[in-house]
């Protein structure tokens, strides 16, 4: 299955949707525009929480305790905030937590 080219982010000047098939009513072409606004926003904050959580693991792997615990507490604090606005759901970022919270207590074990 072939997909189609992610469209650019929008701005001021570029439409919202950028397929052909629209809805015809009012309120579902309102929900259109709403549904992609909030898709873009919810992109960026995902992309965050990746970059957070592989911040921790390259400190955790390279032996720096104190850079994991500190990236694990802003990680951690970032998948609440996340949960808490709906862009993912929170046992999601529950399993993400204690999936990090696990990765620097095992770096920490194997240092001391």
């Amino acid at each position: 299955m072939v997909r189609a080219p992610e469209p650019p982010a929008p701005d001021a000047r570029t439409p919202l949707v950028h397929w052909p098939a629209v809805a015809n009513i009012k309120s579902q072409i309102k929900r259109n525009r709403q549904n992609e606004r909030r898709r873009v926003r919810n992109k960026s904050v995902r992309t965050a929480l990746k970059t957070a959580a592989k911040k921790v693991r390259t400190a955790a792997d390279g032996g720096e305790l104190e850079a994991a615990q500190d990236g694990a507490r802003a990680a951690s604090r970032a998948l609440d905030k996340a949960a808490s606005g709906g862009v993912i759901h929170k046992r999601t970022a529950a399993r993400r937590k204690s999936r990090l919270a696990r990765m620097v207590a095992r770096s920490q074990s194997a240092e001391g």
